[in-house]
C-alpha cells in the first residue's frame, strides 16, 4: 500500500481471511459484512472474496469517486500459468476490468525464509511505474509475479506468456475427533514445464514476469474450424 501511495491516493478493500483458490467467486446467496480500520480509515475489511471486494469497493465504498486503477495483491504466493484460473488475486484484477477499470494483479513467490517485502519494494515500484505509464487495453489486465529474493536475485522484468503449472493430484483422507471422515485436497508438489518466454520460465530465472491476460478466452482458431456447425431453422 505504501508503494502504491507514491502514485496517488489508495483505498484498500480486502478479504478478512485467506481466500486462496476461490477464483472469481462472488457472494450472491449470503450477506457480507464490512468494517473500517480504526488505525487507518483508508482500509476496509470484507467478509467476502476478492471479487466481492472489488464490487463493494466500486459500488459502495467509492461509489461517488471511482478509482483510476485497481491493484490486486500483493499476494503471498505464486499465481503463475494456469493458476490464474483458480487465483482470487487474478480474479480481483479481472473483475476490475469487467467493471471498466484498468487493473493489475501482483504475487510474490514463496520461500521457506518468508516474504522479503522490503527487498522487492524497488521492483514493485518499477513495475507499477510501467503499468501506469502503459495501462492494459480494455478487458485485459496485467498478471505480475515476483521471484522471491530469498531464493534468487531479481535480474529484471520480462513480458511473458502464461506457462503451465501443474499440482500433483492427491486426496488426503483423515478423521475428525468424532471419527467422521473428511478430505483434504491438493498435492504438495508442483510441476512446471520449461516453456520458453512464459511466466514460469521467467520467474525461475530471476525475472519479474508481466503477463497480459484477456477476459475474452474464445479460441479463435477452433472457432474458425467449427463455423460450418452453424445452422438456422
Amino acid at each position: 500500500m505504501d508503494v502504491a501511495s507514491e502514485f496517488g491516493e489508495v483505498i484498500t478493500v480486502a478479504p478478512d481471511r485467506d481466500q486462496s483458490g476461490v477464483g472469481q467467486s462472488i457472494s450472491l446467496t449470503q450477506p457480507l459484512r464490512i468494517f473500517q480500520s480504526k488505525s487507518d480509515p483508508r482500509v476496509y475489511g470484507l467478509s467476502g472474496t476478492p471479487t466481492d471486494c472489488v464490487y463493494i469497493g466500486l459500488h459502495y465504498v467509492m461509489k461517488d469517486d471511482p478509482p483510476d486503477f485497481i491493484l490486486s495483491g500483493v499476494n503471498t504466493g505464486a499465481n503463475l500459468g494456469w493458476d490464474v484460473h483458480y487465483s482470487g488475486t487474478a480474479a480481483g484484477a479481472r473483475e476490475g476490468v469487467l467493471q471498466g477499470i484498468p487493473a493489475a494483479a501482483f504475487s510474490l513467490i514463496p520461500a521457506s525464509e518468508g516474504f522479503p517485502w522490503e527487498t522487492i519494494r524497488p521492483w514493485l515500484r518499477k513495475v507499477m511505474t510501467r503499468v501506469f505509464e502503459s495501462p492494459p487495453p480494455e478487458f485485459t489486465f496485467y498478471n505480475v509475479n515476483f521471484p522471491n529474493p530469498h531464493t534468487l536475485d531479481i535480474r529484471g522484468i520480462r513480458a511473458t506468456t502464461l506457462g503451465q503449472r501443474n499440482y500433483l493430484k492427491s486426496v488426503d483422507v483423515r478423521s475428525d475427533p468424532r471419527g467422521h471422515e473428511y478430505l483434504w485436497l491438493g498435492g504438495s508438489g508442483v510441476e512446471m514445464p520449461d516453456v520458453p518466454h512464459s511466466d514460469c520460465n521467467a520467474t525461475t530465472h530471476g525475472f519479474v514476469s508481466v503477463t497480459p491476460i484477456q477476459c475474452d478466452v474464445t479460441d479463435q482458431q477452433t472457432l474458425s474450424k467449427i463455423q460450418d456447425w452453424s445452422t438456422e431453422i
